[in-house]
């Protein structure tokens, strides 16, 4: 069973930087598509950013491109995200599933972490 965990959330002034990380076990993260999910309080879970394992394809959200950037070593996967803003502020996901695509879309993705909170605030 593939299991994912993240870390690296906290509290970052506006304009500062933080870098998640997403650790999968059980199963190599080759052929899976790997995506960061966010759900701000009182809104629903958008896609951030995804990447294809086999191929290290790229895509984001466009309230985030330019500032956060996806990549992969290994099974970890990781999202670091610059000049942040307070509405990045959110509990961040990492959600992994065998696609031939990595898309935004949290409907494809059925393996799920628990989530690591970011707050974006002075």
């Amino acid at each position: 069973q593939l299991q994912l965990v993240e870390s690296g959330g906290g509290l970052v002034q506006p304009g500062g930087s933080l870098t998640l990380s997403c650790v999968a076990s059980g199963y190599t993260l080759d052929y899976y598509a790997i995506a960061w999910f966010r759900q701000a309080p009182g809104s629903e879970r958008e896609g951030v950013s995804c990447i294809r394992g086999a191929t290290g394809d790229t895509d984001y959200a466009a309230s985030v491109k330019g500032r956060f950037t996806i990549s992969r070593d290994k099974n970890t996967v990781y999202l670091r995200m610059n000049s942040l803003k307070p509405e990045d502020t959110g509990i961040y996901y990492c959600a992994a599933e065998s696609l031939h695509i990595a898309t935004l879309d949290q409907n494809d993705y059925a393996n799920w972490g628990q989530g690591t909170e970011v707050t974006v605030s002075s």
